[in-house]
């Protein structure tokens, strides 16, 4: 695949002062972290306003806000100012688009995808490469190491990249940059993080699939404030898995193994598992056994999903029937996750949910149904923000997470890339 470009975005409206939601209840840790995350929420926005919602004051507000327009992550945008008034006018500041982006790379078990992401966490570009015949570390890492060399010849003289991230599935010692265990690929303690910095000399974070997408839900989805209350997020791809976070911290572990829900045994999954069980979650919804279904049912005439979805859109009534049923098996997971959590919102990553509305519907109604709570699953249930572009996202959002705490430190590349 090539890579598909999205358009500029222009300046919008100025925030307001009462536009703007409550101050933060404490002062940040990293202000400059907090100035980058207010302009992202609220941009265009004066530097006042800035320093309302931030808690800091207005002399620190302007030292960073002129130390991230120095590096180029904000810009001025005077076009955005209101009518003139009495006294010094007052130029919003906003999120730099063009000049500078993240690469984002994602390892899945049939495929890699590198993309560029601008600082908003829009895909610019996005490639997707299958394994072929290697998918031993080595050569799946040789062969990113040059789509990432690709991308950076095509892009990197517009924009300058700041930092690479890596999501993958399987247990991810984020840490240490590390794939401690990928069933699915049979890969064991492979320092993926230190390998692409080498190769590629960007700063490079590397973080879980559902660790990566709950954290793009919290900087930019669509229900970003509720994410920063309380959160779960459900990944179902390959490999199935859960992060979860409270008062805006993901979850990790004293292990960053987090999250390991692909032998939760949930009442209806009946496949046997590779543990030797029956009744595992990842057994029974993941890809590879739903696609292994639809090509037994003679549904699609080769194991990919994104056939199954185009068949399900064009309204094939046996791809949507295995769907449904899918999304009858995640919702009862998803109840579970309702009781044990009680998040403001629970973000599902699944084909069926992400493209089609039946099976989302399909989703949250099983979940209220098991939920012993008696959740409003309509309200806290929610689709991805990202539909089209998952994978991109996931890996893009392990390096803004970067940007994003820490814009002034040491761990990004603030000079010519």
């Amino acid at each position: 695949m090539g890579w598909p470009l999205s358009g500029p975005v222009g300046a919008g409206r100025t925030t307001r002062r009462g536009d703007l939601p409550p101050p933060e209840a404490r002062r940040p840790r990293d202000s400059a972290g907090a100035v980058l995350r207010a302009v992202l929420d609220h941009g265009p926005v004066a530097r006042s306003s800035v320093a309302r919602v931030t808690r800091l004051s207005a002399a620190s507000v302007s030292g960073v806000v002129a130390a991230l327009v120095d590096r180029g992550l904000v810009r001025e945008v005077p076009e955005a100012a209101g009518p003139p008034g009495v006294g010094r006018p007052h130029v919003p500041v906003d999120i730099e688009p063009d000049g500078v982006a993240v690469i984002g790379a994602h390892i899945a078990v049939p495929r890699t995808t590198v993309a560029l992401l601008d600082l908003r966490g829009r895909v610019i570009a996005q490639r997707q490469d299958l394994h072929g015949r290697r998918r031993d570390p080595s050569g799946v890492l040789t062969s990113l190491v040059s789509r990432i060399a690709g991308l950076r010849r095509e892009y990197g003289t517009r924009r300058r990249i700041l930092g690479l991230g890596l999501a993958a599935g399987g247990w991810v010692d984020a840490a240490n940059g590390t794939v401690v265990e990928h069933s699915f690929l049979g890969w064991r303690d492979v320092p993926a993080g230190p390998v692409l910095a080498e190769a590629t000399g960007l700063p490079v974070a590397v973080d879980s699939n559902s660790r990566a997408l709950l954290r793009a839900e919290q900087l930019f989805g669509d229900v970003a404030r509720r994410a920063r209350e309380s959160a779960v997020h459900l990944f179902v791809g390959n490999v199935v898995d859960v992060a979860f976070a409270a008062g805006g911290v993901v979850h990790r572990g004293p292990r960053s193994a987090a999250g390991a829900v692909a032998h939760l045994p949930i009442e209806g999954c009946v496949d046997v598992c590779a543990c030797g069980r029956t009744g595992c979650l990842q057994a029974a919804v993941s890809e590879q056994a739903l696609v292994r279904r639809a090509v037994a049912g003679g549904v699609i005439d080769r194991p990919d999903v994104g056939a199954l979805v185009e068949a399900a859109l064009d309204g094939r009534a046996e791809a949507v029937a295995l769907f449904e049923h899918r999304a009858r098996l995640v919702g009862r997971a998803a109840a579970v996750l309702l009781d044990l959590f009680d998040p403001e919102v629970l973000v599902v990553a699944e084909a069926g949910a992400n493209r089609l509305p039946a099976c989302l519907e399909t989703l949250r109604a099983e979940a209220a149904a098991w939920s012993s709570a008696s959740a409003d699953a309509a309200k806290i249930i929610r689709a991805t923000s990202f539909p089209r572009h998952v994978l991109a996202v996931a890996g893009g959002a392990v390096a803004l997470d970067q940007v994003y705490a820490a814009p002034l430190g040491p761990g990004l590349r603030l000079r010519a890339s």
